[in-house]
């Protein structure tokens, strides 16, 4: 581990340092050299597996904004092509497979997020997004095995943790996963010679595969490449980022709303809140310093300065404040707040026997079933404007309402939903 920046002349190194980016580095020295003299194009890459990203890949996106702020340029790279074998590394199974239809909806999910992170376009430091279906759809296998699989020794692959540790445990490795290293390796030496790409970038799970790549380029084209990682990311209270136990935190708006993404980061814990700071905001040493300082009561102060840079980044400075209100009139006044996230329910809906509580809390995304929102019931943890709900088979009806009306539904103390009556 390095805990000194005095000694690095680039801006970015120093920076990876002193935020807390740094977990390996193949040559740290000779890649800050190389900083300090010219722009360097650096790559992350992210399979496409779900329809967005979720807040476990902040680290990731966080360092590639980073780069491009202090002058370098960024390469996205978009899994359409491994996201169909599957990558090992930290796994305990093998990958659901995914039709190609089900990728490419995945794949254009993921996109957006990029935008609003990034500054893409034509300049040295623009970023570039780029997919490896474009080069690894094309590969004769035979061709490919014969020219680059000969420079993998499978003594070594075996050694790797994304393989040993699947192995040690007995659970099955496929012949097609066994093949995903090679195929990140040589996604890095074509982003090398179409981009002149010198730095692969990732996660402390990808160090194998990210070695690989450096020691293909330099075996099949005499490069000198590098590689860097993060470390990986858990809370202090030991959970895994970007989950909860309602699920992932995904950082599309359609799939995890502003307010409950603001939430989240305003529920971090005591001890994370000045590395959240300076992992995921872009506040200066001088004010993460002094808001990690606060204690007691005063360090929500602090908790809410993160969240609402978190959200910012993420959905917008408008959407960011919005969210600190909702929760400022919902917590501290009481009030029904547009800000919360919201569902509309038609007034038909209520006709006859009305719509039970039960069956509204799964239509707000509040339990995952009717036999989760009934134990929710039983135990105390719903209420209705405020108000607990005691029976699990109250039904609200269409005597108690009118269009237009606002029902803020609640399960605990910190998931609510507006219901807008239409």
């Amino acid at each position: 581990m390095y805990h000194e920046t005095a000694d690095f002349k680039s801006t970015f190194v120093r920076e990876v340092i002193a935020r807390g980016y740094l977990h390996q580095c193949t040559d740290l020295e000779a890649l800050d050299e190389r900083m300090a003299r010219e722009t360097i194009t650096a790559y992350i890459g992210f399979d496409c597996t779900a329809p967005s990203l979720h807040a476990g890949s902040l680290v990731s996106i966080m360092l590639l904004r980073l780069l491009q702020r202090c002058g370098h340029r960024p390469i996205v790279l978009l899994g359409g092509g491994t996201t169909r074998i599957g990558d090992p590394s930290g796994k305990d199974e093998s990958r659901k497979i995914l039709s190609d239809e089900e990728i490419a909806s995945n794949t254009a999910g993921i996109q957006k997020i990029f935008q609003t992170y990034l500054t893409f376009g034509n300049g040295p430091t623009d970023a570039v997004m780029m997919n490896n279906k474009d080069w690894l759809d094309g590969l004769g296998y035979i061709d490919f095995l014969r020219d680059y699989g000969r420079h993998f020794s499978v003594n070594r692959m075996m050694a790797f943790d994304s393989v040993r540790l699947r192995l040690e445990r007995e659970q099955p490795l496929s012949f097609l996963e066994f093949n995903y290293m090679i195929f990140q390796a040589f996604d890095f030496v074509e982003l090398a010679r179409r981009h002149g790409c010198h730095l692969q970038m990732g996660g402390s799970d990808q160090w194998g595969n990210i070695v690989n790549g450096v020691d293909l380029g330099r075996r099949v084209d005499s490069l000198q490449l590098s590689g860097l990682t993060t470390p990986l990311l858990t809370a202090s209270s030991g959970a895994k980022m970007g989950k909860t136990a309602e699920g992932a935190v995904w950082l599309n708006a359609d799939q995890c709303s502003p307010y409950t993404y603001w939430q989240y980061w305003r529920n971090t814990g005591d001890a994370d809140v000045g590395r959240f700071l300076r992992l995921f905001t872009e506040l200066p040493e001088e004010q993460i310093a002094d808001l990690e300082k606060l204690s007691g009561s005063a360090l929500n102060e602090s908790k809410k300065v993160l969240a609402t840079e978190v959200t910012a980044l993420c959905h917008g400075k408008d959407a960011a404040l919005q969210a600190a209100v909702a929760a400022q009139k919902l917590f501290e006044q009481g009030a029904i707040s547009e800000g919360l996230p919201t569902i509309d329910v038609p007034m038909s809906a209520f006709d006859g026997d009305g719509i039970a509580v039960f069956e509204l809390m799964c239509r707000a995304g509040l339990a995952k079933s009717n036999s989760e929102a009934r134990r929710l019931i039983r135990g105390g943890g719903t209420r209705i404007n405020g108000e607990r709900v005691e029976s699990e088979t109250l039904s609200l009806t269409v005597e108690a309402l009118q269009v237009g009306d606002a029902v803020k539904l609640s399960a605990g103390k910190k998931r609510h939903v507006r219901v807008n009556i239409v």
